[in-house]
Parts: C-alpha cells; structure tokens; sequence
C-alpha cells in the first residue's frame, strides 16, 4: 500500500511539474511571437535613444509590478531619460554588490550626475520572513544540507534574506551608504524619496543638494 501511494504521489508531481513547464513556455512563446511583430513592425522605432541618460540621473528603486509604468509617469520620465536600477525594496545591502556597483557604473561611465533612491509605501520587502522563506526553499527542493553548509561557512543567510520593518529607515540607510561610499565622487547628490504605488505621490525623505555634506 505505502509503495503505491509513493508511487502516486510522484505521478501527480510530475503532473504538476509538467504543467508548471507548459505554462511557462506558453508565456515565452507569447512574447516571442509578440516580439517578432514589434520588431517586424519597427515599433522600436519611437524608442530610439543612447546608451546616456539626458537627465543624467540614475535611478535605484524596487522591483514592485505596480511601479514599472507607474514610477516613470509619475516622475515625467521617458525612454532614455534616467539609468534605472531595481532591487527588491530600493536596498542597497553591501558595499561592494552589484546594485552599488550599477550606480558606480552609472556616475562613472555612464554620465550619471545624480542618484535618486526611491523606495515605495506597501512593500514586499517589509514583510519578508526569512525563516518563512527558508521553509518556502526547502518545499520547493533545495536540501536542508545546503542551507546549513551556507550557515556553517558563516554566512547569515537570514539576516541576507531578512526584510525591513519601516520604509523610510530603509531609504536613509540605502542613501547614507551611497553617500559615503568611499568610491563615490564628492558632490554627487544622493536623494532619498517614497513613492505611493497606488497614486503615484512621491514623497521626499532626503534632498542630497541640501542634506548631504
């Protein structure tokens, strides 16, 4: 009997599997057959800009669904205004991680004068559990042997994956640490703004060209 239940139980896993697979490649394939009439189309062609941001601003903020139209109408921004960066919640949570080397990037090579991290009201990130999130890898398959190697080679995994408990406190440490990186140009300004996701207000929580120094 025990054999038979195992048996089904790995019948509808692969069932499952395969129908998650299917949905997937039905979304891919939308949007490359989307793809294939934008281009054909030359829809692309009132999108046309540089590599350099006319505005020369470089923009941190989050990854949130509701911010990707909604932020640059919001700010008056268009196609190859800024150099927008995303993270999940607007954190930049290491001094030397890819998110702070997009902005060195962005100010060094790519014309960028000032730095605008951008947060937002109602954000995942402030709701993150870790310990949550760890049970969520380990349903999904990765084996508790690989969470404790990553603890035992201390590395506080939790603390990584930890969230935030209050918005505007994220922001001040994301631009504090910006601002006194010391890789980043003096007189840079580095703002620090919150945005409403559902109005779009846009909440000002630090002017770099006032309270900077």
């Amino acid at each position: 009997m025990r054999i038979c239940l195992n048996y089904l139980k790995n019948i509808l896993k692969l069932i499952k599997n395969r129908k998650g697979y299917e949905e997937q490649m039905s979304a891919l394939q939308t949007i490359l057959e989307y793809n294939g009439k934008f281009v054909d189309e030359k829809q692309y062609e009132q999108y046309a800009t540089t590599k350099y941001p006319d505005k020369k601003i470089v923009v941190l903020t989050c990854m949130d669904t509701r911010l990707v139209e909604l932020l640059p109408k919001a700010m008056n921004l268009r196609n190859g205004d800024v150099k927008v960066v995303k993270s999940a919640g607007a954190i930049v949570n290491h001094p030397f991680g890819g998110i702070m080397r997009s902005l060195l990037v962005a100010v060094y090579e790519l014309q960028a004068d000032e730095v605008y991290i951008i947060g937002h009201y109602d954000c995942g990130m402030s709701a993150v559990d870790p310990n949550v999130m760890i049970g969520h890898m380990l349903e999904r398959g990765v084996k508790q042997e690989t969470i404790d190697v990553i603890n035992y080679a201390r590395f506080d995994l939790k603390e990584w994956l930890c969230g935030f408990g209050d918005v505007e406190t994220s922001v001040l440490k994301s631009v504090d640490l910006v601002r006194t990186h010391p890789l980043m140009p003096k007189g840079v300004p580095v703002h620090g703004l919150i945005i409403d996701p559902a109005t779009g207000k846009l909440d000002l929580v630090t002017d770099g060209s006032v309270d900077q120094k």
